[in-house]
């Protein structure tokens, strides 16, 4: 059959799988026996036989345990009091720039982003400080939304990050090399949302109100933010020096909040079955998405579709630019009707083999797909940071993602700054593997 009529035959029946309402991992399965069974000719039993090879594979990755292991350290965090203190560890060194404490919720959220890897939980956390802090200190509203709407994806782009796990494991790139990889263009994005801010609110000085000398000195400013700051430091010190691999690293940063907990005596009985409950729901989509989409990307393997389609797009020499745009539009599409991690184990089948082709590095790749995912975290009508802040703040869809759309062109500037200087993001890994 002609390669292009497997593609649509292939994306015709998952989109109808999804339109009915089916789970997105049970539509992958369905999608990938299907494309067997109908397109590629097997019988039943070829089909079980090669998926059950799959599924123990997957199933018994290593690299997976770093998924629910991560999530709970968030899960921790966040019953935690963690945001007030860093709401007020922030506030003193915030209070003298143009925009004020508005620079609290980039801040906290890049803070909050290095020991969590959920965006939905960096929002959530800072969000339920900032936004209430902000309104009663006159705040401009739109602006405080929308700033942290899109510094609240940053969860998903500064390392630890469960969407990089997912593209390492299905990529078979290093999830060490991919968090190295993110931190200078997270790093980017945070300064361009806060340069936003300043300019904004130079312009428009009462959408930030000066405010009053703050009663935390710096000092006092900087033992509130230590514990969250060692967070860090454990963590992805440990990875970057080579003493720990991503899983490990995760199992000591459970241990290290665990203990901080303790000392700081927040560590309950109903805190502690919260939390496990929570990661066992998100750990156990992440994980069931992440092992169906290899039965989808073996499927379409055997069909040959991947190698033809790259192989068809690289016949119409298109300009890297051109296929980087492409991409950009295709996912921020995807973004408008699927999380994040769906994007990713759906879309890899497809799109790595191309990109490989096209001659771009898959580390570079991975950096350039969580800039995407993180834009569909902020466009409606499913972006879950909308959801998110429309649950805090009382505010319509419609209102908050309008705020939104300064902080969505910033992130898409950031995205061609990587694609026409790749070692932004290439250039601490380097350094640092050697």
């Amino acid at each position: 059959m002609d390669m292009v009529w497997i593609a649509i035959g292939v994306a015709a029946l998952l989109l109808i799988v999804l339109a009915i309402g089916t789970w997105v991992f049970a539509a992958l399965v369905i999608t990938a026996m299907g494309s067997l069974w109908w397109l590629g000719d097997f019988d039943l039993e070829r089909i079980g036989l090669i998926f059950s090879r799959i599924l123990y594979r997957a199933g018994n990755s290593w690299e997976l345990s770093a998924i629910p292991l991560f999530i709970l350290m968030g899960e921790l965090i966040f019953r935690s009091n963690v945001s007030e203190r860093l709401f007020k560890g922030l506030t003193p060194l915030t209070r003298p720039l143009p925009g004020g404490i508005l620079h609290t919720n980039v801040f906290g959220c890049a803070l909050f982003a290095a020991v969590s890897g959920s965006s939905a939980a960096t929002t959530a956390t800072i969000g339920k400080i900032t936004t209430h802090e902000l309104a009663n200190r006159g705040y401009d509203r739109n602006l405080s939304i929308g700033s942290l709407a899109g510094a609240g994806s940053l969860g998903l782009l500064i390392p630890p990050s469960i969407v990089m796990i997912v593209y390492g494991v299905q990529a078979e790139v290093s999830i060490s090399k991919l968090f190295m990889a993110g931190v200078i263009p997270g790093l980017l994005i945070a300064l361009l949302y806060s340069g936003f801010i300043i300019v904004r609110s130079m312009l428009q000085p009462h959408l930030a109100p000066r405010q009053v000398k703050s009663e935390i000195g710096i000092w006092q400013a900087i033992t509130l933010l230590t514990p969250v700051l060692a967070l860090i430091t454990i963590v992805m010190g440990s990875i970057y020096s080579g003493i720990a691999t991503p899983s490990e690293a995760a199992a000591v940063g459970v241990a290290a909040t665990m203990g901080l907990l303790i000392l700081e005596r927040q560590l309950t009985l109903p805190l502690l079955l919260d939390a496990l409950k929570g990661t066992l729901i998100s750990a156990t989509m992440v994980c069931s998405l992440l092992v169906t989409a290899m039965l989808l990307s073996t499927a379409m393997g055997y069909l040959h579709l991947p190698r033809e389609l790259a192989a068809w797009i690289a016949a119409q020499q298109f300009s890297p630019m051109a296929l980087l745009m492409a991409l950009a539009v295709f996912y921020i599409v995807l973004g408008l009707f699927l999380d994040g991690i769906s994007i990713t184990v759906m879309s890899l089948p497809i799109t790595l083999p191309i990109v490989i082709m096209a001659g771009f590095d898959p580390l570079w790749f991975g950096i350039f797909l969580v800039i995407m995912v993180e834009l569909g975290q902020i466009t409606p009508p499913v972006g879950f940071n909308l959801f998110v802040l429309q649950g805090m703040t009382g505010e319509s869809i419609g209102k908050v993602a309008w705020a939104s759309v300064p902080f969505f062109l910033l992130m898409c500037l950031a995205a061609a700054f990587i694609s026409i200087w790749p070692n932004l993001a290439l250039w601490l890994p380097a350094v640092l593997t050697g």
